[in-house]
């Protein structure tokens, strides 16, 4: 009997994991809004995930239409981590002029090429800067609101100039949303 409980549980996990490689695939995400994000190292698509952190979504879609990223670079590239942008000063202390955004934390998980927000030690002072994963992070699970998902490009985002801040740092020319 405890044979099929374990059996029972690791199918359980198996269907579980299946089902969330599913939920983030690019064949599979397909519906909701798109962002197209072009970078001076090429084309890079976003799939919003919109019933995960709408506030989120909501702001990055607004900053994107309104031109706010076009001409930001990439000012903290670390290999094996983590791309980040949105910063219009490219410090990494600057943001838009917009309120800051309260935590949407849930259980999506951090794999290669998740979008979360960048903030502060406040789990509540997220604004524009956003990051891509160049690989999995558990240990950003839960602590970072994920809001995209890239579908396309990610041998661009992997191409993207290391360094905090990078010697000759990699922009995005412009975000646009493709897709609503």
């Amino acid at each position: 009997m405890q044979n099929s409980f374990k059996k029972l549980g690791m199918i359980l996990a198996i269907v579980a994991a299946l089902g969330m490689s599913i939920m983030l695939s690019p064949a599979h995400a397909k519906d909701g809004t798109m962002i197209e994000m072009e970078t001076t190292k090429g084309v890079v698509t976003l799939q919003m995930l919109d019933e995960v952190a709408p506030k989120h979504v909501e702001r990055i879609t607004t900053l994107a239409q309104e031109g706010f990223y076009d001409g930001v670079v990439f000012h903290r590239v670390i290999p094996g981590f983590m791309a980040q942008t949105g910063d219009p000063t490219g410090t990494g202390t600057g943001g838009s002029d917009y309120d800051d955004l309260p935590a949407e934390f849930t259980n999506t998980p951090y794999v290669r090429g998740t979008v979360g927000m960048a903030r502060t030690s406040d789990p509540n002072s997220a604004n524009s800067q956003f990051f891509i994963t160049f690989g999995d992070t558990p240990f950003l699970n839960g602590q970072y609101t994920v809001f995209a998902q890239v579908v396309e490009g990610m041998d661009v985002i992997d191409a993207i100039n290391a360094g905090e801040p990078p010697a000759n740092p990699d922009k995005i020319v412009s975000m646009k949303v493709i897709e609503e």
